[in-house]
Order: C-alpha cells, then sequence, then structure tokens
C-alpha cells in the first residue's frame, strides 16, 4: 500500500497510487480537495488563478497561456498532458501522434489566426502525484500555451481544476462519471463516461450469446472505473459473474489470477489492463486454458498499435484476431473527413517510434477525438481572431454544435477557407458530427471493432441507444 503524499511529493517508481486503485470512490470529493488543496500548498491566489503580484499562481501559471499576450506570427503550444512513462506508458505517444498530424495539417494551411502550432509532451505518469507538479511545472514555463489534449482517467480528477483554474481549453480522454454533471468551463470531452463503455461491453456479451462472464481489469484509475458499473450491467441483463480480478500492473506473472478465471470457466473476459501486464495475463490465460484462448472484449482503450502489438505476441495474433471484440466510439473509415484525417497522420508517420501497426492510429479513440479537438480549437481562434481561450472557446462550442446555416467542413484546411470567405462553419471530422451538452459533454455512439490478422481494425457492427439503455444499471 502507498500512503498519502503531502503538497508537491512524488511516487518514485511511478507505479498507480492506493487513491489510483479505488477511483470509483474518490468521486467528486477529490475534485474539490484538488482544487482548494493545492491553494494551500502554493499559496494565495485571485479567482483568476493568478496570484496577487499577477506573476505565478498556485496553481502554477504565469498568464493566461494563449491569450492576447501572444504575439504576432509567435508559436503556440498544444500540450499532451498524458502518462509517457509508467504502466499507462502507451496512452500519451498514442495522443501526441494525433497533435503532430493536425498541427502539420494547420500550420500548412496558415495556421490558426497566423500562427503555428507546436506540439509539447508532458508526463503524468498516470499518477496525480505526479501529475499535479508536472501540470504546475507547465503552466510556469510554457509561453503561449493555447490549447490541452489528453488528461486520462489517471490524472484527470486531480488536475482538471488546476487547468481550469488557469483557463486554457483542454480536451479531455477521461471517462469518469463524475465529470458528467461536475461543469468546468474550460473542460471539454469527445469520448462516453466509463460506465457507458461497461455497457458497451456487456451489449457486444449478449450479441455473442455469452452468459459467463469475467472481468480482469488493472490497478490504475482508469481502468477499475469500469468494475462496479460492469457488473451492475451484468446483473441487469442477466447474466452471471463468474470471476472478478484485479491485475497488478506492475507484476510480470498472473498465474494466479489466470488460475482463478479460467477455474471459472467463463464464456468470455471484459479486459482492460494496459502495458505489458495485458499481454502476460492472456498468454497465461491461454496457456492454462489448454492452448486455447477464452474470448476478450476489450475497452476501447484496447484499439492501439501498442496494445495490438504485445498482445499479439503473446498469444498470436491470428488467435487474436479470432477471439478478440472491443467496444469503440463510431469514426469514419472513409469519406473527406477520414481521408484529410489519414493525411494528415501519414505525414509524421514515424515522428512516434515504432508503436507497431500504424494504421491502428487511424481508429484509436485518443488519435481520432484528440485530432477533432485541435482542429475545433484552431478553426474557433481564426474565427474569432484570438489565441486567448476564454475568448475562442465560446466560437469553438458554435463551430462544433453548428449554427442555422453553418457550411459543414471536413478539415481545417475547408473550414478556414469557408472562414475566409465569410462563412459561418460547422466541423465535423473523423469522430463525427460534435453535440456539446451544458457539461460540454459530446458522446456519439458506438461501434464494434476487432483486430484483422495484420492489426488492421475492422468495424464488425454498431451499438444503438436502445440497446444500451437495456442494460444500463442504476
Amino acid at each position: 500500500m502507498k500512503s498519502k503524499r503531502s503538497c508537491g511529493s512524488r511516487h518514485g517508481s511511478g507505479t498507480p497510487s492506493m487513491a489510483g486503485r479505488s477511483r470509483a470512490s474518490m468521486g467528486l470529493a477529490l475534485v474539490t480537495v484538488a482544487s482548494f488543496g493545492l491553494a494551500a500548498c502554493g499559496g494565495a491566489t485571485s479567482s483568476s488563478g493568478q496570484s496577487p503580484s499577477g506573476t505565478a499562481s498556485a496553481s502554477g501559471a504565469a498568464s493566461p497561456s494563449g491569450g492576447p499576450g501572444a504575439a504576432n506570427g509567435s508559436t503556440l503550444v498544444v500540450a499532451d498532458v498524458a502518462p509517457f512513462t509508467g504502466t499507462d506508458a502507451a496512452l500519451g505517444p498514442t495522443y501526441l501522434a494525433s497533435c503532430y498530424g493536425a498541427t502539420a495539417a494547420i500550420n500548412a494551411n496558415g495556421g490558426a489566426d497566423g500562427h503555428k502550432l507546436s506540439c509539447k509532451q508532458v508526463d503524468t505518469r498516470g499518477d496525480p502525484a505526479d501529475a499535479v507538479p508536472a501540470v504546475r511545472q507547465m503552466f510556469a514555463s510554457t509561453s503561449n500555451l493555447a490549447l490541452i489534449i489528453g488528461v486520462t482517467s489517471d490524472e484527470a480528477a486531480a488536475v482538471v481544476p488546476v487547468i481550469n483554474a488557469n483557463k486554457v481549453v483542454v480536451f479531455g480522454m477521461t471517462g469518469q462519471s463524475e465529470f458528467d454533471h461536475q461543469h468546468f468551463d474550460y473542460f471539454y470531452r469527445l469520448v462516453p463516461p466509463d460506465l457507458e463503455e461497461s455497457y458497451a461491453m456487456v451489449v457486444i456479451a449478449q450479441n455473442q450469446k455469452y452468459h459467463k462472464i469475467a472481468l480482469a481489469f488493472g490497478n490504475d484509475i482508469g481502468s477499475q472505473t469500469f468494475v462496479n458499473p460492469a457488473i451492475a450491467s451484468i446483473k441487469k441483463a442477466g447474466m452471471t459473474l463468474v470471476a472478478n480480478e484485479t491485475l497488478d500492473l506492475t507484476a510480470t506473472t498472473f498465474r494466479t489470477e489466470a488460475e482463478k478465471i479460467v477455474s471459472a470457466h467463463p464464456d468470455v473476459i471484459f479486459t482492460e489492463a494496459l502495458g505489458a501486464a495485458e499481454a502476460s495475463f492472456l498468454s497465461e490465460v491461454q496457456q492454462l486454458n489448454g492452448g486455447k484462448m477464452i474470448p476478450v472484449i476489450g475497452t476501447s482503450a484496447t484499439i492501439s498499435p501498442a496494445w495490438y502489438k504485445s498482445v499479439a505476441a503473446a498469444v498470436g495474433a491470428s488467435t487474436l484476431s479470432k477471439n478478440f471484440l472491443a467496444d469503440n466510439l463510431v469514426v469514419e473509415t472513409s469519406g473527406p473527413a477520414y481521408s484529410a484525417f489519414k493525411a494528415a497522420l501519414e505525414s509524421i508517420k514515424g515522428k512516434v517510434g515504432n508503436t507497431g501497426n500504424f494504421d491502428t492510429y487511424l481508429t484509436a479513440p485518443g488519435s481520432v477525438h484528440l485530432y477533432d479537438g485541435i482542429n475545433l480549437a484552431a478553426l474557433a481562434m481564426v474565427q474569432s481572431k484570438s489565441t486567448n481561450p476564454s475568448v475562442y472557446k465560446a466560437d469553438m462550442e458554435k463551430i462544433a454544435n453548428g449554427v442555422p446555416g453553418a457550411t459543414v467542413v471536413n478539415s481545417f484546411a475547408q473550414g478556414v477557407a469557408a472562414l475566409k470567405a465569410g462563412k459561418q462553419v460547422r466541423y465535423e471530422g473523423p469522430g463525427g458530427p460534435t453535440n456539446f451538452d451544458a457539461y460540454h459533454d459530446s458522446t456519439g455512439l458506438f461501434q464494434i471493432n476487432m483486430y484483422g490478422p495484420s492489426g488492421n481494425v475492422k468495424v464488425t457492427g454498431s451499438i444503438s441507444p436502445q440497446q444500451l439503455r437495456a442494460v444500463t444499471a442504476g
């Protein structure tokens, strides 16, 4: 067990903290503690997030980052705040690929309000104790910070209040349910709550006629948040939960957990365990099950190049393709928005290192939806003629949701051309139409994915809202 740390302390190993193992119970209390506790650690602040002297705030900000002080022609920064080390280290590079691709396309078409964009990685190590000082340092040291992307369930509850106080727009990848009804002016989300993904996994199991379900989720914050909704939804659907194992993401073997699951004889395993853990666990399940793989249903986080590469190597690419399904947000795989997205990512191919089949980025939720978020923000900067998030975010919502008579555009290039022609625009990217609600959520619809033998992602079906409602617990 890891004890609670005082302000500014770190977990030296970068492994999940105890807080990360019970995120469902943290809830809004942690959001409140984070927003007020940081002020106690860093000194007095004004309501604007700045200190009385107007220099550094308690949250670590020097000034509203992309605001009115951004010099003409200066380069703006898009910060990827996510794990780049630790057990969830595969997430940061996926988001960074999206940032590199989107900003390359934006820069090639005149930039955002005349400014080029660059990408900066900020490593949270997947732990709130590491994430908070990293974000504070980002604000203290980064000039012209105009947008933040990433922010996973590992660190969101701790860092979103800090980001919001510093008045920078953030597109978060967290599925934490507390953000469903907790409004932050600068927080936006293009991905669904984790509980909806849990329901989607149950629908997939129903479609496959599975009745006996085993759960195997990592002990990190982002993975554990699926467990309780899944248990409730399994019961609501009339299925049987036969095993529920938590996987320590720092472990190298999972024989005990695999033995318990195999001996329970499930029809399917629901899972999310990032890093090397999933490959080791599923390999041991396969070995203990006489060399035969038990079918697996994964979360959308399992649709990623790094996850595929490690698991396919462990259990066999052909075996994985025959025994694996995952829920995912509906993303386009053809048409003008997809073509622009694909061209943008292919233009920076290799820049984020060797993480397996690069084509998987074209359907990874973080890659698709953060690309859309960056384009929305950049088009809003053009429309508002401002790089200040406090100014451009209102136009961003109009461009996302649309206004009467708006021209639909599918890329930054199309959008900026239409804006220069005096038109109102609605952006619809590869993630589909956006409809932000009062809490800045736009969650879209679910589809069912599988891997082909070569690692390509195939869409095998869709999940209707009616199907989700039928298994919604509570």
